[in-house]
Parts: structure tokens; sequence; C-alpha cells
């Protein structure tokens, strides 16, 4: 696909397309790579977002209880001081 380049300030940019903007999911910030001879451009992954959202209903409905303990009843811990 070939697209223009464009002046912005004393910068230059380039215009995406309504389609590839809905196509892949791109917002306000994106990953810029700089490969050998190409810039690859990525939608910036957000990989734990909603998880606070979901931890907080976790609590409300009281699915937040630890299934191990995080202290082994049988662990040495003085031979760590």
């Amino acid at each position: 696909m070939e697209i223009s380049v464009v002046k912005i300030g004393n910068s230059k940019g380039i215009r995406l397309s309504k389609t590839l903007i809905e196509r892949y999911n791109i917002k306000d910030r994106m990953d810029l790579i700089l490969e050998e001879d190409q810039i690859v451009l990525r939608p910036l992954a957000t990989p734990r977002k909603g998880w606070e959202k979901a931890f907080k209903e976790m609590n409300e409905n009281g699915d937040d209880e630890l299934l191990i303990n995080d202290v082994f009843e049988e662990d040495n811990l003085e031979e760590w001081e």
C-alpha cells in the first residue's frame, strides 16, 4: 500500500485510513520497531488491561482467597535469617 508523507509542523507524519485503524484496533499510541531496512508499526499491546476491574469484581464476589498458603508450615524460616 502506498501512502503519502505529510508535513506536521517541523516534522512529518503519515495518515492511516479508518479501515486500517479499525482493522488493527489502533488507538492513540503505537509501538514503532526499527528493523534493518524497514519501520514496523504495531498497535500498543496492553496485556493487563482490565485486570483492575476484574480483581475488584473478584474481591466483591469473595473469589480472591489464596488457593495455596503463602508461607508453608513445614518450612524452616530460621535458616533464611
